[in-house]
């Protein structure tokens, strides 16, 4: 029998030391957390057995007297490689908390720059697993370079691969502008958290009293901040949805998002749709439940739904084609555009113009939100965000407007000469100036207050100005929609529009970058 030889004995040691991070102890103690380790991770991420790893024997450097040059560990915190998933190729760091916490080093932030170039130079997407307690102290500064190594990667790659951040532990101080640059961020409650400052220094520099769930737990960034995009009940889930809204994505921004021949029928008519919006235009309805009728059955994904409600953005397929999905919620603040609602359109219409996703905009919007405090907080500069980002695209465009187009609402959202490529309304859509009560009000305040009786009056005058003005004929006489169709067509007449527009070209003027009013 042939003696093996002992180098690859002893590979296999060095390999079988590097997979167990900081040590079955430690691992012992992630478990017990309830959390997963960094490689369990990548298993339920990525398609089975299709994980390489690289770099797994790098240890820090350091010669400090911190007491680090006595614990080594192989891979510094984070495990690195690419794999697939759906059979398309993904680049990955998962961090290790069993090794130091996680934290980032000098050398951590070696690998991860290294896979996220890999990622650039092939055209994949980049997905970061985070768990770490921060920036490696002992390191000093160093560490506070890697991060900066990895900051300036995320946002000279932003819009040429999709870059996705999965929180699956803490991510405090700086370390928390890496996901705020990325695409999409995921997490998960009562298991990730994320703040410049944490409770201690707050507790110390202003006397608030708070806890690390209070102060950037996930349903704060899903509610409050605006911070997150989706949120799960445990690690498994996270990754799942990371899975999912990948398939809505190209892996870079030279492709088209990949067709997947529908299931769902694309002549597909349903006649709920021609009774969903109440004749009276102030009662509300679900705007949900009119996305749910038009794209393919179950594909939607809603991004961001707990925060801004009155505005709705997510990913669908419509016919088997990628879809961006942008609507108002007229059941919410009558689906007003507000500050909060202005940048989570924008933010949206410009990762869907990055990465060739078509957009699909619902439109039912009395205006924006009037008062003192949207004005001096700024709402003229939010809302130019909006005209902005629909103005930039160049990707196809398709709006529905579904009842209320009213002032700058109508012109914001995709309006036809903002370049939108196909313009619908339905036969319950004002688009006009402002409401009816509202325009009378203006225009014949002399003659109403002369009026025998002016309640009477101005109730003919409102009714002969909405029958006149606010329907969409008057608009479609003027060619600014391009068609007035049953509600029950807009899911035939959507997925022919994608089907015709696929392959648009519409380059834009050669210049460095716009001056987007931030």
């Amino acid at each position: 029998m042939t003696q093996e030889d002992p180098r690859i004995l002893e590979l296999r040691r060095i390999r079988e030391l590097a997979r167990q991070g900081g040590g079955d102890e430690r691992i012992a103690a992630q478990h017990a957390k309830g959390k997963l380790t960094a490689r369990e991770r990548l298993n339920l991420l990525l398609d089975p057995g299709t994980f390489n790893e690289l770099e797994p024997f790098i240890t820090h450097q350091s010669d400090d007297e911190m007491g680090l040059a006595t614990q080594t560990y192989m891979g510094e915190g984070v495990v690195t490689g690419y794999g697939q998933i759906d059979g398309r190729t993904v680049y990955v760091y998962s961090q290790d908390f069993t090794v130091y916490g996680g934290t980032l080093s000098e050398m951590q932030s070696h690998k991860i720059c290294r896979v996220m170039d890999l990622a650039l130079r092939n055209g994949a997407p980049i997905i970061g697993l985070i768990d770490s307690g921060g920036a490696r102290i002992q390191e000093g500064v160093r560490s506070l370079g890697g991060y900066a190594e990895i900051f300036r990667r995320n946002a000279q790659y932003s819009g040429v691969i999709p870059q996705i951040s999965v929180m699956l532990g803490p991510c405090a101080g700086g370390a928390a502008y890496s996901p705020a640059l990325t695409d999409l961020i995921i997490m998960v409650r009562k298991k990730s958290f994320m703040f410049l400052t944490g409770p201690q220094v707050i507790k110390t520099v202003t006397g608030e009293d708070v806890d690390t769930e209070e102060l950037g737990g996930a349903d704060v960034h899903a509610a409050i901040s605006g911070t997150t995009h989706l949120v799960t009940d445990t690690e498994e889930e996270a990754l799942a949805l990371c899975r999912q809204a990948l398939s809505y994505l190209p892996s870079n921004n030279v492709e088209n998002p990949l067709y997947i021949p529908p299931t769902d029928d694309p002549l597909r008519m349903d006649e709920e749709l021609n009774t969903i919006v109440p004749i009276d235009p102030s009662q509300p309805y679900s705007m949900h439940d009119v996305i749910a009728h038009v794209v393919d059955q179950g594909s939607f994904l809603e991004l961001q739904p707990e925060w801004a409600r009155n505005a709705i953005i997510g990913l669908a397929r419509i016919g088997g084609h990628s879809a961006g999905i942008v609507a108002q919620e007229p059941s919410m603040m009558a689906g007003v555009i507000d500050i909060d609602a202005a940048d989570k359109i924008t933010r949206f219409v410009r990762m869907c113009d990055c990465f060739n996703v078509p957009l699909v905009t619902f439109v039912d919007s009395p205006g924006f939100l009037p008062g003192v405090k949207q004005e001096h907080s700024g709402i003229i500069r939010h809302g130019a965000k909006v005209l902005y980002a629909y103005s930039e695209a160049t990707v196809p465009k398709i709006s529905v407007i579904t009842r209320k187009a009213y002032g700058g609402a109508y012109v914001v959202m995709s309006s036809k000469y903002l370049g939108t490529d196909v313009n619908y309304a339905w036969p319950s859509a004002e688009i006009a100036v402002m409401g009816a009560e509202g325009a009378v009000n203006i225009m014949f305040k002399k003659e109403i207050s002369q009026a025998t009786d002016p309640k009477a009056e101005h109730a003919r005058l409102t009714e002969q100005y909405r029958q006149r003005f606010n329907n969409p004929y008057h608009a479609a006489s003027a060619g600014y929609v391009d068609d007035v169709i049953e509600p029950r067509e807009t899911r035939a007449k959507i997925c022919a529009s994608l089907a015709a527009l696929r392959d648009k070209y519409a380059p834009a003027p050669p210049r460095k970058h716009g001056n987007i009013p931030v």
